[in-house]
């Protein structure tokens, strides 16, 4: 018997669009997310977002609030709430860098995206310092020129 290909159409990552728009991130961590039986379902048929999603240091651990997992199509009374607050699974030295930055001031902890790394759930966090409106309007700009010279590049090839 033949092996099974795998589905193309299958989930493979969310990502905070808004994160890199509003941002300039530093560093970047991965983390593992402790999750119900229910959220690892939702997020493998993607219906999960992370766009308004943040995450803060308590007690020593890391906690990710406002990210939104779809209650799952198929549960049934003990299915999850689907704003609730989720622990990250970050080593203690990570934790202690990102609670110095942090405490710092001018930074935050923004996931940026969250994936599947063989059959665990990851979630990519960075510390990141706010951009300003100038900052946005700069960035626009570049990406506006590097598109004009990409559009000009392939015409010439031609």
């Amino acid at each position: 018997m033949a092996a099974q290909k795998k589905d193309a159409t299958r989930f493979t990552e969310i990502r905070n669009a808004k994160a890199l728009r509003d941002y300039s991130v530093d560093d970047r961590f991965e983390a593992g997310i402790q999750l119900r039986g229910t959220e690892v379902k939702s997020i493998r048929a993607g219906k999960a977002q992370i766009s308004d999603a943040f995450a803060r240091i308590e007690k020593g651990e890391v906690w990710l609030h406002n990210a939104h997992i779809e209650q799952y199509a198929f549960g049934n009374i003990h299915n999850h709430d689907a704003k609730r607050i989720r622990k990250l699974l970050l080593h203690r030295r990570h934790i202690e860098k990102i609670r110095i930055a942090l405490e710092t001031g001018g930074r935050a902890l923004v996931p940026l995206r969250m994936y599947f790394k063989d059959a665990l759930v990851k979630v990519e966090v960075a510390l990141a310092t706010g951009k300003k409106q100038y900052d946005r309007r700069e960035d626009l700009k570049k990406r506006v020129v590097q598109r004009e010279i990409d559009q000009a590049m392939k015409q010439r090839q031609r």
